[in-house]
């Protein structure tokens, strides 16, 4: 993460891009600033503009569309938060926000506009405790694995002293960012809490997933931790049946299951991103054509003050 990219002429200069081909939004790179891990880079074709992969990470002019469909809050999380970075959206579970730190800045992120500070986890942990109608603890962020194994495996052990929790899931991207975070340390503390460990991935495109990425999650499905994919749907990056049955299939045979396809979270910047509907839902048949049940994902959006996710199948 130290080494990561940021500076957009750097990575111009890395893809055999012209700098003054692409409009970059100077203004929106100071308050969501670009970061991508090197490996990452890697991954992208060089000399192209429209790479799916580029698109995800690269600031854009069209961040500054105005739009009244959008918000800085749009699944309006601060009205679900029960103590300092614990938020509780649905029955039986909460939502444990561990840090702010990313391995890359994902330019569609639905939490890109929060700016508050994660402070001390006691707070949460004894909410946690005083609620016994709590079954599953989600670590989510930022990123949790940005946190270190030490810290993260004494959060896992006070977790499981609390009697009526039963799972543990975390919500990542460092697997496919940087798979050199799956280490021995990672999922030695994953395997050994009383709780049933779950990992939940983003990958949007299967060209994010390398041989180092592949091998990463070899490690992690071997182990015996589930390991589900959630994707968003973006405009110019997964919005063909191909290219998302492609992605399914190598998650498949990785023995990760492709959980949702996401519509987009109306987040402030990112409504260039937008795939209608009509266009999704189509896209779910297409793949119904092509692929085993198993294989494909449940299309949903996420809608502020529902139980659940709301299918849009």
């Amino acid at each position: 993460m130290a080494d990561a990219v940021r500076s957009a002429d750097e990575l111009m200069e890395m893809l055999d891009l012209p700098k003054g081909g692409l409009a970059l939004n100077i203004r929106e790179c100071e308050s969501f600033p670009l970061l991508v891990p090197r490996g990452f880079v890697t991954r992208m074709e060089p000399g192209d503009a429209h790479d799916p992969l580029l698109r995800q990470v690269l600031p854009l002019a069209a961040e500054e569309e105005p739009s009244q469909r959008v918000s800085a809050d749009p699944l309006h999380e601060s009205d679900a938060v029960i103590a300092p970075g614990l938020l509780k959206k649905y029955p039986g579970r909460v939502l444990l926000l561990t840090t702010n730190a990313c391995a890359m800045h994902c330019r569609h992120c639905f939490r890109r506009c929060r700016s508050e500070a994660v402070g001390d986890w006691q707070p949460a942990l004894e909410a946690i405790a005083a609620d016994d109608t709590l079954h599953e603890i989600i670590l989510s962020g930022g990123d949790p694995l940005c946190c270190d194994d030490e810290a993260l495996a004494g959060l896992a052990e006070r977790l499981s002293a609390v009697r009526h929790l039963q799972r543990l899931r975390i919500h990542s991207r460092l697997p496919v960012a940087i798979p050199e975070r799956v280490t021995d340390a990672l999922i030695d503390w994953l395997t050994d809490t009383r709780l049933t460990p779950i990992l939940v991935l983003q990958v949007n495109h299967p060209r994010e997933i390398d041989d180092p990425c592949a091998e990463a999650l070899r490690r992690l499905v071997r182990s015996g931790i589930p390991v589900l994919n959630q994707s968003v749907l973006l405009r110019g990056v997964n919005d063909s049946d191909e290219t998302l049955a492609d992605l399914c299939e190598r998650l498949i045979d990785l023995g990760v299951l492709p959980y949702y396809l996401h519509q987009l979270d109306r987040v402030r910047g990112a409504v260039h991103f937008e795939v209608p509907e009509r266009e999704g839902q189509a896209l779910i048949q297409a793949l119904r054509g092509r692929l085993p049940g198993y294989a494909v994902p449940r299309y949903v959006r996420e809608v502020p003050g529902q139980t659940g996710k709301t299918p849009l199948l």
